[in-house]
């Protein structure tokens, strides 16, 4: 099967085999670049800009990423917006397509994920999964430590406290929080 027949699979939210050759190949290459990024030096700005540059699908004007980083396709499937910020430790289950809006800021020890695996014991031993994308959208503060899981929409300008397991959609102009993530007031 060629690379694009794969990731259209991959990006259909239907299951498949996450260990199939084709894929993998083309996935080390993009841990190798995860790797060289989280090897630059804080004061290699220009290399680390040129870098992001090349391994995400967008990488918006005057954005940046703290290291260390690790995305399971090297940000290949991320479209990140201008004015993004990730601190330390963001890790992204990128096997799927995450979009992050302009002005999002994000916290130490995020977690994005966008691949899942099914319930039925017979196809885990399969090594199958399947793929949700995540949005969030323009302006969200998502806090320390929280874990978005796949499918999930965060509305503009809202606020994900520290700790969160976001579970399902949040809307537009709202504090949410907690285990699982609820709406705790409007902004």
């Amino acid at each position: 099967m060629s690379i694009e027949k794969a990731i259209e699979k991959m990006h259909s939210g239907e299951l498949y085999q996450c260990s199939d050759e084709t894929l993998l190949t083309e996935q080390f290459k993009r841990l190798d670049m995860v790797f060289e990024y989280n090897s630059t030096k804080p004061s290699e700005l220009k290399k680390r800009i040129e870098l992001l540059k090349a391994m995400f699908a967008e990488f918006g004007e005057g954005s940046y990423m703290e290291t260390p980083f690790n995305a399971s396709w090297g940000g290949k499937f991320v479209h990140i917006g201008k004015n993004v910020y990730t601190n330390f430790n963001l890790n992204l289950v990128d096997d799927g397509e995450i979009f992050i809006g302009d002005y999002v800021m994000i916290a130490p020890n995020v977690t994005i994920c966008t691949g899942t695996h099914p319930i039925e014991p017979s196809l885990r031993e399969k090594v199958t999964q399947f793929n949700l994308p995540v949005h969030i959208e323009r302006n969200v503060w998502i806090g320390a430590g929280s874990i978005i899981l796949p499918g999930v929409t965060i509305g503009e300008n809202s606020v994900i406290g520290a700790g969160s397991v976001v579970t399902r959609d949040i809307p537009a102009n709202v504090v949410a929080y907690g285990n699982p993530c609820r709406v705790a007031r409007e902004i």
